[in-house]
Formats: structure tokens, C-alpha cells, sequence
């Protein structure tokens, strides 16, 4: 057991209340991270792997004794315009008073070591499956972690108490990259830099947001090693759920339980489904049409605009107004 355990622990403060079902974001192919709501042995690998602070614990101590409370999944605002109650666990949306509702995909604290006394630290991860959005993705990952940072006021500070700031992390798990990126993991982080002199910080001063791009591909899980392995397997590789819980537990020692297996199942249904639909994202034609159809899916189950709708798929800015006319002319034919 780590030596802080047995008696450090962050307490809910109180729970926002989601404004969508989460039945609405079950057709958002990229959302299918979701499923790892439980899964802290894989969110442990991720942690590992990625987030320096953790590179020397174990995986086990790190999902047992790191990971507190159950990971949010899209249920946080995160609202720089409206003030809301959030708890220590982390809420998982954005919202602004001139734009839709965006909800982060997974959000949590994680405590770390740091000289034998625990950080805390805010993690998000994001599945994403556009890599060219119409906007650096990097960008938007940097807009996620100064979110987190500025959301702390009123809840891990007050006033002029600047020191209790946490740091936070942005995960982002990229489905589909560029060629030049596939298969790698980048992280991004402040640093010091001496114009005139030798002055120093301290590091936990300024070190306070790191985005991360973990990026996949076209390879089969069986041909990578490591963490790409894995999400590999989890996310990409159109293999039966049995086959994938097995490699979990054989290769990554992740144990099997029942929201392990219907997590993983629920992936794989998604994956087979686009399979069996014919959906090949190098077409446009056909992509265009299953967004279409999420889109209308969502507005007439959930009572959304057209905007909100795609501010939830993350259409980006180049395709909603084809979108919108595709859409707007399918209703008028309805009706006519």
C-alpha cells in the first residue's frame, strides 16, 4: 500500500445534474471510451504510461489506491459563463452562453506521490476519431486543460489562494490520425526558460497543464506493443468481445468482470454494426449520410437544435452547413 493511502481522500462537495441522457451520445461513435467507465486497470496503463507522475507506480497501486472515486463520463459542464456546484470527482461538460453544450468524454482526480505526500491531480480523456476537424486538435486539448484549471475557482480554491491550484491533464485517444502521426505519443508541457539570469521556480509553480495526443491507426493489435497494443485491441481491432477480454487478462493482466465484458461487448456491437452497414469513412458520401442520420436522431430523441446536435458529434465547421441544407430538405419533403 502506498505509505498516504490509508488516510488521504478527496470528499464530494455535491453532483450536477446531467441536462442530456446519456442515451443521447450512444450513436457518437468516437464516445465509445465511454465504456471504461470501470475499466481502472486500462485507465491505469493510460496513467503509466502517459502521465509522468505515476511512471513509477505500479499498475496495480495506481488502480486501487491513485484513481478516486468513478471516473465521470459525459456528465461534467464546463460553464466559464454560468456557475454550478462540481465535485471531486469531476464534472464533464463545457457550456457558454453563445454556444452548444460540449461534455468531456471521462474526468477524474487522481492522487500521485510527490516526497511521500500526495498531488492531486485532474485528468481527462477524450476519444477522438477526426484528427482534422477543421481546427488544430492540439488546440482544442489546450482549451480543455485551461478549462480545468479556471473551473477550480470556487472549488479547490477560493480568493486569492492561487497555490491550491491542481494540475491537469487532456488525454486525447486519436482513432483515425495522419499518416505522419499514427502510432505515437506526444506530450506538451511548460517549461522554464532563463532571458537574463539564473532565477528558478519551483516546477509545480508553472507545470500545470499538460495536453497528450495518443494516436492509433490501421495495424491489427498484434503487430504493436505496449499501450498502443492495448487500446489497439480495445478500441480498433473488429475481433469478438471473448477474444478481447481474454488478451486483457492474458497480456495486461486487466481482471475480468461483468461491466468489463459488457463494456467491451458494447464496443464491439458498435464497431460490427458500422461494419455491416457498409460505412467506410474514406467515403464521403457514406460518412456523410450516417451523420445525417445521428444528427436527426439526436434532435428528434432529445429535442435538440441542429447546432447542438453536431456540437455534440463535433461536425466541424466546413460540413454543417451541407449537414443543415441535407437535413432541412429532407423535412420539407416530409411535410410536402
Amino acid at each position: 500500500m502506498l505509505p498516504w493511502t490509508s488516510s488521504t481522500s478527496l470528499k464530494p462537495t455535491g453532483r450536477a445534474t446531467p441536462r442530456l441522457s446519456k442515451k443521447a451520445y450512444i450513436d457518437k461513435y468516437d464516445i465509445c471510451l465511454a465504456a471504461m467507465r470501470g475499466f481502472l486497470l486500462i485507465i491505469a496503463n493510460i496513467l503509466k504510461s502517459c502521465v509522468s507522475e505515476f511512471q513509477d507506480l505500479s499498475i496495480d497501486e495506481i488502480a486501487r489506491h491513485c484513481i478516486q472515486g468513478t471516473p465521470e463520463v459525459s456528465t461534467i459542464p464546463v460553464e466559464p459563463d454560468i456557475s454550478t456546484t462540481r465535485i471531486q470527482s469531476q464534472q464533464t461538460e463545457d457550456k457558454t452562453l453563445t454556444e452548444g453544450t460540449v461534455f468531456y468524454d471521462i474526468r477524474f482526480t487522481a492522487l500521485a506521490p510527490a516526497d511521500g505526500m500526495p498531488i492531486a491531480l485532474i485528468i481527462n480523456f477524450e476519444a477522438q476519431n477526426d484528427f482534422e476537424p477543421g481546427y488544430p486538435l492540439l488546440k482544442r486539448a489546450l482549451y480543455y486543460c485551461s478549462r480545468m484549471i479556471s473551473s477550480q475557482y470556487g472549488t479547490v480554491f477560493t480568493k486569492s489562494h492561487y497555490e491550491k491550484i491542481q494540475k491537469v491533464y487532456s488525454i486525447w485517444i486519436c482513432t483515425a490520425p495522419t499518416k505522419a502521426w499514427a502510432y505515437t505519443i506526444t506530450r506538451y508541457s511548460m517549461k522554464e526558460e532563463n532571458l537574463i539570469g539564473q532565477a528558478a521556480a519551483p516546477r509545480r509553480d508553472y507545470d500545470l497543464l499538460t495536453p497528450i495526443l495518443v494516436c492509433l491507426g490501421k495495424k491489427r493489435y498484434t503487430e504493436l506493443t505496449g499501450l498502443l497494443k492495448m487500446l489497439n485491441l480495445v478500441l480498433l481491432d473488429n475481433i469478438s468481445s471473448d477474444s478481447k477480454v481474454n488478451t486483457l487478462a492474458e497480456e495486461f493482466n486487466v481482471e475480468t468482470t461483468p461491466h468489463l465484458e459488457k463494456g467491451v461487448a458494447k464496443m464491439c456491437n458498435l464497431s460490427e454494426g458500422i461494419e455491416k452497414r457498409g460505412i467506410n469513412i474514406g467515403k464521403a458520401e457514406e460518412r456523410d449520410n450516417i451523420t445525417v442520420k445521428y444528427v436527426q436522431a439526436l434532435m428528434r430523441k432529445s429535442g435538440l437544435t441542429i447546432d447542438a446536435a453536431m456540437d455534440i458529434l463535433e461536425v466541424s465547421e466546413a460540413d454543417r452547413s451541407r449537414y443543415a441544407e441535407i437535413i432541412e430538405k429532407a423535412y420539407t419533403d416530409k411535410i410536402c
